[in-house]
């Protein structure tokens, strides 16, 4: 069966989907349903530097099958874009949602990467907040690439587990090359959210909501992680305005123009 291609708006190089929170997660819960092996990246200003410094993982991302814009940059980019209702579909959010839908359409939730105790206080959490969600497999994967028996175990396993959704934890950008080299092997729905476990499990704080749609939400981070996070913003915020107002100002006339009609 042929499907048209999901709307997608160019963010510095990067292809996001240009689709509202609500469709975004009905498409992953309908890929979830049919068990399709698909991949779902969220995206914030780090992942797109690291595409932009890294054109195999720009590939990888622009040959996802869903890309959703997790930060406000993002956002606001696609509406200066010309995607003027684009909302945010942050990984939180997105993870909530998809386990929502999950518990009341019966779709069995698998856990990959992390640690066994942030995966198992996930699931205390998540039996507390969906009593009938199922999470049919946690994965906590080593610090280690793994062998092909081992790799060839873990697929089997997941694919026995009749997951509709595989939740993936292990960062930008190893997540990504893992879901990408999956496909068609795992079938299920993969999403790389890696920062929510730790929130989720409670070992991070959430940022408040004001916090994460003023565009902050990166310096509420920062201050719970000055010296693991402080050289990645440093590198990757002042780079991606540059390349926006360049995108913005010197590539691209329908921003220039919507820019002047409303006297900015």
């Amino acid at each position: 069966m042929s499907t048209a291609p999901l709307p997608r708006t160019e963010v510095v190089g990067s292809l996001i989907t240009a689709l509202p929170f609500e469709k975004q997660t009905d498409m992953i819960v309908g890929w979830a349903v049919r068990r399709a092996s698909k991949v779902a990246c969220v995206a914030n200003v780090h992942m797109l530097m690291e595409a932009h410094w890294n054109p195999a993982f720009r590939t990888i991302l622009n040959h996802a099958d869903l890309v959703t814009p997790d930060g406000m940059p993002l956002v606001w980019m696609m509406r200066l874009m010309g995607r003027f209702n684009q909302d945010r579909v942050a990984g939180m959010e997105l993870f909530l949602s998809l386990c929502e839908q999950a518990s009341e359409r019966g779709i069995g939730v698998c856990l990959v990467g992390s640690t066994p105790d942030v995966l198992k206080a996930m699931c205390d959490r998540l039996q507390n907040d969906f009593p009938t969600l199922n999470v049919v497999s946690t994965e906590p994967l080593p610090f280690r690439e793994l062998t092909e028996e081992e790799d060839r175990q873990l697929v089997e396993h997941i694919n026995g587990s009749e997951a509709g959704i595989v939740f993936v934890a292990l960062g930008c950008p190893k997540q990504e090359y893992w879901m990408t080299a999956h496909r068609d092997s795992i079938k299920a729905a993969m999403v790389g959210i890696g920062g929510v476990f730790p929130v989720y499990a409670g070992l991070q704080k959430w940022a408040p909501r004001w916090c994460r749609y003023a565009g902050l939400e990166w310096l509420y981070r920062l201050i719970q992680e000055p010296k693991r996070l402080w050289k990645r913003y440093a590198s990757t915020i002042p780079l991606f305005i540059l390349l926006s107002l360049y995108q913005l100002f010197a590539k691209n006339d329908l921003s220039r123009r919507i820019l002047w009609r409303r006297g900015m």
